[in-house]
């Protein structure tokens, strides 16, 4: 489950009230069927990975993935002799290996993080401490120390923030195939729409701390359910147009007139001679002809990627009252300059409409 919203909207306050970082002022929280309002967070089962690692500096990367099982696991014979044998680890921990002294309880220990350190290919550096690590690796061990304690939940709270483009795609990519392999629920705040898109089974998208809409990523690109949704999910964000139905399949605007699909007539037939908001995305506009159903436009920018080129439009004078300019993408083969005019044509079936007021999607009935 991904969390995504702008900054601000509640994502990182969400998971700290999972976590119990943060006190609870209502509602319940359940981990499985247990109730853990009342539960501090070591008692919860949970793991969290911090957006700035948060390792000790001062413990070697072992040391660091080895924590959390020494603080959660219980001695198997809690006696005097127990409390003799924790200090003759600690005394003897940065003595050569062959020589240091290990209860049963450490032996496992050992074990777990080389199964860990294995699987995120740490099994190198375990003898390095934290200001030897560059950023890619230091969050993975931040991930290794969750997952060592095999919680029932894994918190993620941006985690990839800090590092670069090509290092968070590589490190993305790991965490999906770790989630899978390991089958651990995972709650995962980002305002990164792309990592959400990605990475999510389930994305829940906040706003002013209301969740606006929970589905799978192709549901909330492709059936949105109110204006916000729309505009935060996918890249370049939607645009939009203040149009005004007429019964019983046109919309229009001045000299703008373009006739919807027919899985339209009858929910909308409640909204003829009112106004309504048309949102289409960049990726479903083409350049086209002069025609009463395109839009005349002029191109006042020119993105080059080299796949594809995205353009950015100024609509012309009496065509839109709710946002004038518009993003397009379009084939790189098509040659567009700076100052061109153009006739922007929409994809019917691929565009969406909202009541103007409530920001509410209106959904044709085939959905």
């Amino acid at each position: 489950m991904v969390l995504v919203g702008p900054s601000g909207c509640g994502k990182s306050t969400l998971l700290r009230l999972i976590a119990g970082l943060e006190p609870l002022t209502g509602g319940q929280i359940y981990v499985g069927d247990r109730l853990v309002n009342d539960l501090p967070p070591k008692a919860r089962d949970i793991a969290m990975v911090f957006q700035n690692y948060a390792l000790y500096p001062h413990m070697t990367v072992f040391d660091n993935l080895a924590f959390g099982l020494r603080r959660t696991t219980t001695h198997p014979n809690p006696s005097r002799w127990a409390s003799v044998e924790t200090f003759l680890v600690e005394l003897t921990r940065q003595w050569p290996k062959g020589v240091r002294y290990q209860t049963e309880q450490e032996r496992a220990i050992a074990q777990r993080v080389q199964e860990v350190a294995q699987m995120l290919q740490l099994d190198t550096l375990l003898n390095r401490l934290p200001r030897q690590l560059s950023g890619g690796q230091k969050q993975r061990v931040a991930l290794g120390r969750a997952m060592a304690r095999s919680p029932q939940v894994f918190l993620m709270d941006e985690p990839l923030s800090n590092l670069d483009a090509k290092l968070r795609t590589e490190t993305r990519s790991q965490i999906v195939q770790l989630q899978r392999q390991l089958g651990t629920t995972t709650i995962y705040v980002t305002h990164d729409q792309t990592e959400a898109m990605t990475m999510g089974d389930r994305i829940t998208v906040l706003n002013a701390g209301q969740i606006q809409q929970i589905g799978t990523p192709l549901e909330l690109y492709h059936h949105p359910a109110n204006r916000f949704v729309a505009e935060f999910i996918g890249s370049p964000p939607m645009n939009f147009l203040s149009v005004q139905f007429r019964a019983p399949l046109t919309l229009m605007d001045q000299e703008f007139r373009l006739t919807l699909p027919e899985p339209w007539a009858i929910v909308l037939k409640p909204y003829d001679g009112q106004r309504l908001l048309l949102g289409i995305r960049p990726e479903h506009l083409s350049i086209s002809l002069p025609a009463p159903k395109n839009l005349a436009a002029t191109v006042e920018v020119v993105e080059a990627l080299g796949r594809e080129t995205y353009l950015t439009v100024q609509l012309k004078p009496g065509q839109g009252q709710v946002a004038e300019r518009w993003q397009v993408r379009v084939d790189a083969d098509r040659p567009v300059q700076v100052g061109e005019d153009v006739w922007l044509a929409i994809a019917p079936s691929k565009l969406h409409l909202f009541n103007p007021t409530t920001g509410k999607a209106i959904q044709p009935t085939l959905y």
